[in-house]
């Protein structure tokens, strides 16, 4: 597990401008609830705040979630943060809670059915995540951080997936090809009597 404070101390994953995924996922959406899984130091969740979004974030970097909580105050926006282990369970996505739910290059496998429960009807999963292409020498390395191809679409194809693609990434800093995904939960037909 690499060590997110060093990497966030010497600058690293200090971008500030939000993905284009992300603005192409919200384009539509008038603001809500919305969680960013693994938020790093904010650059989603901050651009969803200043847009009217309230907004969670979540990470294990304490020295992100500081960062983060800077950038806000800066930016005038209040987002409640939380430094947790997600792989340990220490935050718990509340069933049918969010309007938008945002992972930015964090896989662990065993989220997704809490993701899915946790987007109201009607609500989106945006997630831009690393595949596993084959490029030995790209980080990380180890398979269980990497997607498989069509991995991601499968896991959402029950619901209206708006927007997915799968190659070269569209922002700097990656190395691996990545799966883009922006998938809307179905809302429950009334049943006719």
């Amino acid at each position: 597990m690499p060590n997110w404070d060093e990497r966030y101390r010497s600058g690293e994953h200090g971008m500030i401008e939000p993905s284009p995924l992300l603005l192409k996922a919200i384009a539509d959406l008038k603001p809500g609830r919305a969680l960013d899984i693994a938020c790093g130091v904010g650059r989603h969740a901050i651009f969803l705040a200043k847009h009217g979004w309230q907004v969670t974030a979540v990470d294990s970097s304490r020295l992100g979630i500081e960062i983060l909580q800077q950038r806000a105050g800066d930016a005038g926006v209040s987002i409640d943060t939380h430094v947790v282990d997600l792989e340990k369970g220490e935050f718990q996505i509340g069933a049918d809670t969010y309007d938008l739910i945002c992972d930015f290059y964090y896989l662990q496998r065993d989220l997704f059915p809490a993701m899915r429960a946790g987007t109201k009807p009607g609500g989106r999963v945006v997630a831009a995540i690393h595949l596993n292409d084959g490029n030995p020498d790209a980080k990380p390395h180890n398979p269980a951080f990497l997607l498989e191809p069509g991995e991601l679409e499968t896991l959402f194809s029950d619901w209206e997936i708006t927007y997915y693609r799968e190659g070269a990434s569209d922002e700097g800093g990656h190395h691996h090809d990545t799966a883009y995904l922006i998938a809307r939960r179905p809302v429950a037909r009334a049943s006719r009597p």
